[in-house]
């Protein structure tokens, strides 16, 4: 009996950056369980990255198409170029953030006003974006799930600017969720624990916030992308037909302990 009903299903990965990548454990786990995957890029060099890695997947059903998130009229033509070919999206994996470097590194009160309104712009308004441009063609209904972290309910060290558009990344989730769920669009987050990724590496704090959850999750552990690949498609699949809304913590238990 397949639970998860996730073959030749049409689903977009977007922020696929490298191997490393949790939207990349993603994607491949769609793969394995008979999905079609079409991925999304910014850059011509993220084009190169996708399809590297893309290489032992050549017998799978995918595609690689431009959608620069921070604008509309690319959105809009990515999506409508995937309906095009897919007729059908049935989920959408948003793994997009991204904030100026010298935002993490300084003090956050010395954030710059076009830093704060980039970041949030790229990693928050994005999922608007994307599921206003998708709507059209989610017409049997389906999954968005988007990608967080414990910054977004949490001041952590460094996360600065990042955390606060990962605050905002979760309040529209929530409202999208409220506003497509009479077309039957599920919307949902992943707060991800600390897992060794490009983005990770922008934090000055992160080989301390590692060393932290080792000691204090009730795991004693710290996740990884093959278990946070493995709820997403959970939360993208059928088995999780009657969740939207909500934030899903992959963090080896890390966001209650105080």
């Amino acid at each position: 009996m397949d639970l998860l009903q996730l073959k030749d299903k049409n689903v977009v990965v977007m922020g696929v950056a490298n191997e490393r990548s949790l939207a990349w454990g993603i994607a491949k786990r769609l793969l394995e369980v008979g999905a079609n995957v079409i991925f999304t890029y910014r850059k011509e060099r993220s084009k190169g990255k996708i399809e590297k890695v893309l290489a032992n997947y050549t017998d799978y059903k995918t595609a690689v198409v431009e959608c620069d998130v921070n604008s509309d009229e690319s959105i809009t033509k990515a999506f409508a170029q995937i309906g095009e070919e897919f007729g059908v999206i049935h989920g959408i994996v948003h793994s997009v953030a991204f904030a100026n470097a010298e935002d993490l590194k300084n003090r956050f009160v010395e954030t710059s006003r076009d830093g704060y309104a980039f970041a949030q712009d790229t990693s928050a308004y994005s999922l608007v974006a994307v599921a206003n441009a998708a709507r059209p063609y989610m017409t049997e209904g389906g999954s968005i799930v988007t990608m967080s972290y414990l910054g977004a309910d949490r001041v952590l060290d460094g996360y600065n600017v990042m955390g606060v558009a990962k605050a905002a990344l979760e309040a529209s989730m929530r409202y999208l969720a409220a506003d497509l769920g009479a077309e039957n669009i599920r919307v949902n987050a992943i707060s991800a624990g600390a897992v060794r990724t490009l983005a990770a590496k922008g934090v000055p704090s992160f080989n301390t916030i590692l060393h932290k959850i080792e000691e204090t999750a009730p795991l004693k552990r710290n996740t990884n992308q093959e278990e946070v690949a493995d709820m997403t498609v959970v939360m993208l699949s059928n088995l999780s037909r009657g969740v939207t809304g909500e934030t899903i913590y992959v963090d080896s238990g890390y966001n209650i302990m105080g």
